[in-house]
């Protein structure tokens, strides 16, 4: 499995995983992934094995605060526990702190906890709920992941403040 950038002839693929991995409500129209991996502010990375898309990160940079904003996060279910989520997720991460952005910010769905294990486990908090947040009704919580940079101070690595 490798990761790379977006290209134009990927979208109806993305838009078919992004259908099978999430409900209606959830899920995104074509029109919409479009406008989302066209925004200026904008990065889609891809997961291949071989010739097939496994799995998809959109992610954007908030126009007025240092942020990333993760859009979706996809993984077809037989590559699931695989590695390609992480693979996604730290190429995102990675990405927020090239821009040196001090935040990356997501929303799931209250009652997908395993969705919500993970990013847990990748060090995201939940910051507040939204309720009605999907156009099916469902909530949603808003997880925040503070990102932590390095600065050599005195020959010692320290924090740099949020």
């Amino acid at each position: 499995m490798q990761l790379r950038p977006f290209r134009i002839s990927d979208l109806d693929t993305l838009c078919l995983i992004d259908q099978a991995c999430f409900p209606p409500g959830i899920s995104y129209s074509r029109t919409e992934l479009g406008r989302f991996i066209a925004h200026r502010q904008s990065r889609t990375w891809v997961a291949e094995d071989g010739r097939e898309i496994v799995g998809f990160l959109i992610a954007n940079r908030h126009p007025m605060q240092p942020l990333a904003h993760i859009i979706t996060i996809d993984v077809i279910e037989p590559w699931r526990r695989r590695g390609v989520g992480r693979a996604l997720m730290d190429a995102a991460e990675n990405w927020a702190r090239e821009q040196r952005l001090k935040a990356v910010a997501l929303e799931t769905a209250e009652h997908n906890r395993p969705a919500q294990k993970f990013y847990a486990a990748r060090g995201y908090v939940k910051h507040e709920k939204l309720e009605h947040y999907y156009t099916d009704g469902a909530a949603a919580w808003v997880m925040v992941k503070w990102l932590e940079e390095k600065s050599k101070v005195g020959g010692r690595m320290s924090k740099v403040d949020r």
